[in-house]
């Protein structure tokens, strides 16, 4: 599992680099806020722990662009600032949980596993396809911001589709899947479709339901 430690102390990030790793994490380092932030662009992470207090971009800057691209990747913030307003401040701009300085590495490391646990589980919970999102649990379901509401074969339908992710779904399977047998005729699993289609790619510019013709359909990002 990959961690981000974005801190310009490097003795503290190689102290806590060396630590992480001996618990079993792979560990990249950046000592400012831009090499950071190109770390977060370019590779996906299970943690990140950002310090506040960054040559050229602020943790709090970087932590703010994160959360407004959509990446939802767990953040520990650290910073000398401990007064509550400055806690409220970090939780606020996006981050997940907060340690002030000087921490226990003790309490650190179950922070961060903590936060690694919490993700697992919202792997298991919630399905997200580029800006669509599908809570399993509560089967609320979103489009950035915007949430849509499906009849019961369409959240059924939605999710064998997000559970598929990238992966075509044939006609057959949606009816196993939906009705318990694959002899459904194909016109009615068009219209069920057709109508699901509507409500998630209808308004938005990026269609992420597709029809593979004759082959059956598939919900992707690209």
């Amino acid at each position: 599992m990959n961690i981000l430690i974005v801190d310009d102390d490097q003795q503290i990030t190689s102290y806590l680099q060396k630590g992480l790793q001996e618990e079993g994490y792979i560990v990249d380092t950046a000592f400012n806020g831009q090499d950071g932030l190109l770390c977060v662009r370019t590779k996906s992470y299970e943690v990140i722990i950002l310090d506040w207090m960054l040559p050229k971009l602020s943790g709090i800057d970087i932590c703010t662009i994160i959360r407004k691209n959509n990446i939802g990747t767990p953040i520990l913030m650290l910073s000398a600032k401990g007064d509550i307003e400055d806690k409220i401040e970090g939780l606020n701009c996006g981050a997940d949980d907060y340690l002030s300085k000087p921490f226990s590495y003790d309490e650190l490391v179950a922070r961060v596993n903590a936060l690694v646990r919490r993700k697992k589980l919202q792997k298991d919970t919630i399905l997200e396809v580029a800006d669509l999102s599908f809570n399993i649990t509560n089967r609320e379901i979103k489009r950035g911001d915007v949430v849509i509401t499906l009849t019961v074969k369409e959240y059924d339908l939605l999710e064998l589709l997000m559970k598929n992710k990238g992966h075509l779904v044939s006609s057959k399977k949606i009816s196993k899947f939906l009705w318990g047998e694959e002899d459904i005729e194909s016109n009615i699993i068009t219209v069920l479709i057709h109508h699901l289609r509507s409500k998630i790619d209808g308004k938005f510019d990026i269609k992420l339901i597709k029809t593979v013709r004759r082959l059956g359909y598939k919900i992707d990002d690209f």
